[in-house]
């Protein structure tokens, strides 16, 4: 499992807010999934109204959320 980094922003009317999110997944689009899931799910967004700008793998020593950190060091 690799650990990816997913930005993007949610996009309403009147409204548009960035994201980051770091996701622990097999393949880029797997992480892509699980976000449009998780943010669709926690704040009531269409697939639609969710812009996905970046997908990038992240190197161990540079994932900032501290569970996937000690998932990933085997901890």
């Amino acid at each position: 499992m690799k650990v990816f980094r997913v930005t993007g922003e949610i996009r309403k009317p009147n409204l548009k807010t960035p994201f980051a999110k770091e996701m622990l997944a097999a393949k880029a689009e797997h992480a892509v999934e699980k976000v449009y899931a998780e943010i669709g799910s926690k704040h009531r967004v269409k697939r639609h109204h969710i812009k996905i700008l970046s997908v990038d793998e992240v190197a161990p020593t540079e994932i900032k959320n501290p569970v996937l950190k000690k998932i990933v060091a085997g901890e």
